[in-house]
């Protein structure tokens, strides 16, 4: 176990942090094992990725590591036993590496990059960011009518409500700052803002704008249930809808400086409850 930790960098987080439900009951019984080794695969990159404590470099190494892993090389390498579980995992169910090395490739940015210059360029880094697990959860659960553009709208869309709840942490703990940076200058907003425990005026617009953004990447993703062709990964993904769209409300209302804006686990519920009802009842077609 020792090599392991030498390799990965264990955060804590665990799927209570999520603002989705990590392979939860809605989802196929028989996808649920697969789900939750792709869910430690990405968890374990993405704290190799945030961990403060080590170099860029190193950052990158580790990193390449687990892609000579998914290839089928380092097999008798236990450090990177997360990584041999996700090639194993994808040979069971035939899907390919590509939206595991595009989550590696997008980490791997993490360690070297810390700004956005404008809206454009932070979704290409949302689209290989948070994109592919949604991606992934439709390759394994039989794919969508209407391919991978809604559910890519909203992985985009939950990426940037993470960016906003996490803002202040993100610019203290690692000088990374996941808001346009064209958009904070059309304000005169320094990022030495974010470490403040309030929002000013003029912040809260860059907020704003940046959440009217993110309402457009749900407009999108509305469609995205109805397109799928499993009904029990519909009811997922409309609860993940109406979890969203919530998030969105409160960010709006709240200051992310002040506190991290979070659902309360009635309104957790309540969203769930809301966004899966209509598939369960027929009334949003899948």
């Amino acid at each position: 176990m020792a090599a392991v930790r030498d390799v990965e960098t264990p955060s804590g987080k665990d799927t209570a942090y999520e603002n989705f439900p990590v392979g939860s009951w809605l989802l196929p019984k028989a996808a649920r094992p697969h789900i939750a080794v792709f869910y430690r695969f990405a968890r374990a990159i993405d704290d190799i990725a945030d961990n403060p404590g080590l170099s860029a470099d190193e950052k990158i190494r580790r990193l390449d590591g687990f892609s000579v892993v998914l290839d089928g090389g380092a097999t008798d390498d236990q450090a990177y036993a997360t990584g041999h579980r996700m090639r194993r995992s994808l040979k069971d169910t035939e899907i390919p590496t590509r939206h595991c090395l595009d989550l590696i490739d997008a980490f791997k940015q993490d360690a070297v990059k810390n700004r956005y210059d404008d809206w454009s360029e932070l979704i290409g880094y949302c689209i290989r960011s948070a994109a592919p697990v949604g991606r992934y959860l439709l390759d394994l659960n039989g794919g969508s009518r209407d391919g991978y553009g809604p559910s890519d709208a909203l992985c985009n869309a939950l990426q940037v409500i993470n960016h906003l709840q996490d803002c202040r942490d993100d610019y203290l703990e690692m000088d990374r700052v996941y808001l346009p940076g064209d958009w904070m200058a059309e304000t005169g907003v320094e990022v030495t803002a974010l470490g403040a425990r309030s929002s000013s005026a003029a912040l809260c617009k860059v907020f704003d704008r940046t959440l009217n953004a993110t309402e457009a990447l749900m407009d999108e993703a509305r469609g995205l249930p109805g397109g799928l062709v499993s009904r029990r990964l519909a009811m997922e993904s409309a609860a993940i809808i109406a979890i969203a769209d919530r998030l969105i409300v409160r960010l709006r209302r709240g200051d992310p400086l002040a506190a991290r804006i979070e659902l309360t686990k009635t309104e957790y519920l309540l969203s769930c409850l809301r966004g899966a009802t209509p598939v369960v009842l027929g009334i949003m077609p899948a």
